[in-house]
C-alpha cells in the first residue's frame, strides 16, 4: 500500500464517520416528535365557509389552506408552491381574494370564506365557471379553482373602482382592458398557458370588450 492509498482510505473513513454523525444528529430522539406535537399550541376558530358555520380546534400554526383541505375536506383549493406565488390556493374572504397558504386559520375568526365549491354546483355553475368552460379557460385544471376565484374578485375590484399598477389614472374608474385583467391576474400562474382564454372568459362575464 503506497501513501496515496493510505490517503484515499483515510478520506473514505472520514466521509463514513461524517455521514454517520450527520444521520445520528438528524434522527429524532425517542418520543421527541410526540412531545412536540403534544406541546403545540391549539386554538378554537369559528368561521363561515360556503354558507356553513364551522368551529375547529386547530394547531395555531395551521394555514387556512390546510384547515380547508385537511379538516373540512374542501380540496378544490390546491396547494401548489405553498409560498404564495402561484395562486392555486386563492379563496375569497369577505369578498376579497387571498392566498390561503400564507394565512393562518386562526386569523379568520368570524370571517366569511368562499372556496371554489361555494361558487357553484355542476348543475348550476357560477357565471365565471360557465365562461371558463365555454372559452376553454383551463387545461390540466390544477390552477383553475384559484383562477376562477381570483377572476371573480378581479371583476369586483374593477366595479368598485380599485386601481391596479396598470391603471393610467388612479382616481378614475379602471377600464375593462386586457392590460388591466392581465395585471390583476398576474398572481395566478397557469403552466398550461390558457391565459388568452381566461381573459376571454372574464370579458364575457363582465359584459365588456377588452
Amino acid at each position: 500500500m503506497d501513501s496515496n492509498d493510505s490517503v484515499n482510505i483515510s478520506r473514505r473513513g472520514f466521509m463514513a464517520v461524517g455521514a454517520g454523525g450527520v444521520a445520528a444528529l438528524a434522527a429524532p430522539l425517542p418520543g421527541a416528535a410526540q412531545a412536540a406535537s403534544e406541546a403545540a399550541p391549539a386554538s378554537t376558530v369559528r368561521f363561515e365557509v360556503n354558507g356553513k358555520r364551522h368551529q375547529l380546534r386547530l394547531d395555531t400554526r395551521t394555514t387556512l389552506l390546510d384547515a380547508l383541505r385537511e379538516h373540512l375536506r374542501l380540496t378544490g383549493s390546491k396547494k401548489g408552491c405553498d409560498q404564495g406565488q402561484c395562486g392555486a390556493c386563492t379563496v375569497l374572504v369577505n369578498g376579497r381574494r387571498i392566498n390561503s397558504c400564507l394565512s393562518l386559520a386562526v386569523m379568520h375568526e368570524g370571517d366569511r370564506i368562499t372556496t371554489i365549491e361555494g361558487l357553484g354546483t355542476p348543475s348550476k355553475l357560477h357565471p365565471m365557471q360557465a365562461a371558463f368552460v365555454k372559452h376553454d379557460g383551463y387545461q390540466c385544471g390544477y390552477c383553475t379553482p384559484g383562477q376562477i376565484c381570483s377572476a371573480v374578485a378581479v371583476l369586483s375590484e374593477i366595479r368598485d373602482g380599485v386601481p391596479s399598477h396598470a391603471s393610467a389614472d388612479l382616481t378614475a374608474q379602471p377600464l375593462l382592458s386586457k392590460a388591466e385583467l392581465r395585471e390583476r391576474m398576474s398572481g395566478n400562474i397557469c403552466r398550461c398557458g390558457a391565459y388568452p382564454n381566461i381573459i376571454d372568459a372574464m370579458t364575457e362575464v363582465a359584459g365588456g370588450t377588452a
